[in-house]
């Protein structure tokens, strides 16, 4: 898996130089810190080490699968400065231990930031796995304490046989699980305002349309990219061409091959002409960073919410395998462009600005309350109640979880 995961970067990552890396060196230090490792997490922490020093948002190692999914029941994020809680699974394993609301101080020993918390989330849920988290909470009447959050653990074959009907039904059933909580939702209210709730960019232009025919009913479309991690750029493109009415170049790329095309969006006779808003906060990522920015350079509407993420490089993903009869399966996400929006910046570490910051209290979490939508739909010429706001779109949680 090093090796693989070495092979693909020398030949695929868009800054041959590695940005001053020695990545012989640092797969060298890999190979000997797998070599003394006393855990499958260590390890694969090792071959990460490989790719940490790069920086790089879209480039990292994707490990194989394991046969124990472990479930803590809590969401967090940055929120500004804090890192808080925003959501709590009922029943869940967390659901006695925290509340929304409560600001993580420490994780594990160590301090979550804005530049770090996806990079904590990354090895301690993906490549380590804690079957228990340690935290350092701060709830927010000010009270701190320490937690210890036991994950709930669901046990899965270690070999799944695909020549038989029950094993492809399970995976059947986890996709149709994924696709439910990853659907594109709405609100709407009168004729004046449409909510268009989106959690990754993974849609047909055909969809893109049907949503688009219906915002034009209305004079004011939202598009709520808050925790959208970005996805497919050609329905970034889609979606850009469909609310524009002139042609846009939405970044210039650059990467190892010189003169690389441009990532355009084409205007589309149908476009909504309607006023835009877009929402972000620190979790909204890559082509929801595209599109928001984008609403921002052409002075097409107006982007309310947090800071974002800084996370919006090009990249592949490239599969990887071992084993005859019985395999297993691995890979790497690996950036072969950086991004350059009009105004000659990349957004990579820089992240999007909102034109007006609203960020929700720990209070705001506590009680469910969404002062960022609501203040949408006030520029909408609507009041809608910040507890009315948080009820339009609940956290929705793995079905096969409950």
């Amino acid at each position: 898996m090093l090796k693989d995961l070495a092979d693909g970067v020398r030949k695929y990552y868009y800054d041959p130089s590695y940005h001053g890396v020695d990545l012989n060196a640092r797969v060298k230090d890999a190979d000997e810190q797998i070599r003394g490792a006393t855990n499958l997490g260590q390890s694969f922490i090792a071959i990460e080490s490989i790719l940490d020093p790069l920086n790089d948002s879209h480039t990292f190692f994707n490990p194989p699968a394991r046969n124990v999914r472990r479930e803590y029941g809590y969401e967090e994020q940055m929120v500004g400065d804090r890192c808080l809680v925003t959501a709590v699974r009922p029943d869940g394993p967390a659901s006695e231990k925290l509340m929304p609301g409560d600001e993580v101080v420490r994780w594990e020993g160590f301090s979550p930031t804005r530049n770090n918390l996806w990079k904590m989330t990354y090895a301690f849920n993906r490549l380590y796995g804690f079957p228990i988290q340690h935290l350092a909470v701060r709830s927010p009447d000010g009270a701190q304490r320490s937690v210890e959050i036991a994950a709930l653990e669901h046990r899965e074959k270690r070999v799944l046989d695909l020549t038989s009907g029950g094993d492809i039904w399970q995976l059947i059933r986890e996709q149709e699980n994924g696709d439910h909580l990853a659907r594109q939702r709405m609100a709407s209210f009168s004729d004046k305002l449409m909510i268009w709730k989106m959690p990754e960019f993974d849609l047909t232009d055909e969809v893109v349309d049907g949503i688009l025919k219906q915002a034009r009913k209305y004079s004011v479309l939202v598009i709520d990219l808050r925790g959208n991690p970005g996805g497919l750029v050609k329905t970034l493109q889609y979606i850009v061409g469909g609310v524009m009415d002139h042609d846009v170049t939405i970044a210039k790329r650059t990467g190892r091959k010189p003169n690389l095309k441009p990532l355009d969006a084409k205007a589309r006779g149908s476009a909504f002409s309607g006023k835009l808003i877009v929402l972000v906060d620190s979790r909204s990522a890559s082509a929801a960073e595209l599109l928001a920015r984008v609403v921002q350079l052409e002075h097409r509407g107006t982007v309310l919410g947090d800071h974002s993420s800084g996370s919006v490089m090009e990249a592949r993903y490239y599969p990887w395998q071992q084993g005859t009869d019985t395999q297993f399966f691995y890979g790497a996400s690996i950036t072969d462009a950086d991004l350059i929006m009009g105004d000659g910046k990349s957004l990579e570490h820089t992240g999007v600005v909102p034109d007006e910051s609203i960020l929700p209290s720990p209070e705001d979490l506590a009680k469910g309350r969404d002062p960022v939508l609501s203040r949408a739909a006030q520029i909408a010429g609507l009041y809608l109640d910040p507890a009315k706001a948080g009820t339009l779109f609940p956290v929705e949680w793995r079905k096969d979880q409950q």
